[in-house]
């Protein structure tokens, strides 16, 4: 899971080296920590948080197969 984050977002802004996940697992839910750069928090929000929906979704869609949850949080760094 932390991998797919992390290539999701890389592929997504225009400094793919200060991407950074941090991943706190849990019994039944994953947390991910997604860090990006000042200046690319707007390209992984999106319009009305559209990108960020979708990743949620995608992410949530993985996640599923192994009857997990997953909760995407986007940090300003």
């Amino acid at each position: 899971m932390k991998a797919l984050l992390e290539l999701l977002a890389q592929q997504l802004v225009s400094n793919p080296q200060a991407v950074e996940v941090k991943e706190t697992l849990g019994d039944t839910a994953s947390v991910l920590e997604l860090r990006v750069a000042k200046e690319d928090l707007g390209r992984i929000i999106g319009k009305q948080g559209r990108t960020a929906k979708s990743i949620r979704t995608i992410l949530n869609a993985v996640a599923s197969r192994n009857n997990r949850k997953v909760v995407v949080e986007i940090v300003e760094s």
